[in-house]
């Protein structure tokens, strides 16, 4: 069996999957590998497209090392007849993480912080930031990633609301709103839906309008949820406090959100750790040896 491994993905990985059967591991003509390819294995640099597909007559699995399966065609697939995998929940406490990292930025102003310090100025006066504790925290989205930030943010001594289709129960004290009242009550707003027609462009200027003048809106699930032309009339006005971003509407990114200084950014990283690598490295293997022992 032919594995095509087409992003990066880590050496012990590799090295497993090796075990499965012949890998190519990031071949410089990807379209050309697939032809005789019975799995395609990606994270979310790759695009499966029904043009890439074309190239791919042998290929019976795409396995998408990651939680969304928003750049894999999955209709084109399924007719195709090719079954596709994800891990979703490999990354989810890397991703948790970061959010609340992002907070703290945004809350003490690290990144101003370490600018001014490398330009040996000793700001000391100018940086008094916010705490998380007693804080607010609005999770868009409670499902796998964003209960497990929610739990975080509860430790911390935050009032978790939250805004989901169905109600969660909880081993922590949360609250289930409306999208409206999550955007008013909170002082900072994090984002964990998935990109799908309904959530393109949820966050716009109707919404931001909702949310305090103090307040921060995270990002760390998808770009095309948040409108960025809103986003950054809303941040340049002072409408909202301030922002961090670890994911684009395009990527990589070089809008103009970047001239803004209320803003951190990252570069689609939350999934990015040494632990959360191998772990969707190894329940890839795991899913592609359950399928292939059936």
């Amino acid at each position: 069996m032919k594995i095509v491994i087409a992003d990066n993905m880590e050496g012990e990985v590799v090295a497993e999957m090796s075990r499965l059967g012949h890998v190519e591991y990031k071949p410089k003509d990807l379209n050309a590998s697939l032809i005789d390819a019975e799995v395609l294995v990606v994270r979310s640099a790759t695009k499966v497209t029904a043009e890439l597909l074309k190239n791919a007559p042998k290929l019976k699995i795409v396995a998408r090392g990651g939680v969304g399966l928003d750049t894999i065609d999955v209709k084109e697939c399924e007719k195709r007849k090719i079954t596709v995998i994800n891990t979703p929940g490999a990354s989810t406490n890397a991703v948790a993480e970061l959010a609340i990292a992002l907070m703290f930025a945004l809350g003490r102003q690290i990144p101003r912080a370490d600018a001014l310090m490398r330009q040996k100025m000793w700001a000391k006066k100018d940086l008094t930031g916010s705490e998380l504790a007693g804080k607010t925290l609005g999770i868009i989205g409670f499902g796998r990633i964003g209960s497990f930030v929610g739990r975080k943010a509860h430790a911390l001594g935050m009032k978790v609301l939250y805004y989901n289709d169905v109600e969660v129960k909880c081993d922590y004290e949360v609250k289930k709103e409306t999208l409206e009242n999550v955007l008013k009550l909170s002082d900072f707003v994090t984002l964990h839906v998935p990109a799908n027609a309904n959530t393109k462009g949820m966050i716009n200027a109707e919404r931001i309008a909702l949310m305090k003048p103090s307040a921060c809106l995270v990002n760390t699930a998808r770009g095309e949820i948040v409108d960025e032309e809103a986003l950054y009339a809303a941040l340049k006005n002072n409408k909202i406090a301030g922002a961090a971003l670890d994911v684009y509407s395009a990527e990589p990114y070089s809008g103009k959100l970047l001239e803004l200084p209320n803003v951190v950014f990252t570069p689609h990283i939350a999934g990015s750790t040494k632990e959360a690598q191998l772990r969707i490295g190894s329940e890839l293997v795991q899913k592609l040896k359950d399928l292939l022992a059936k």
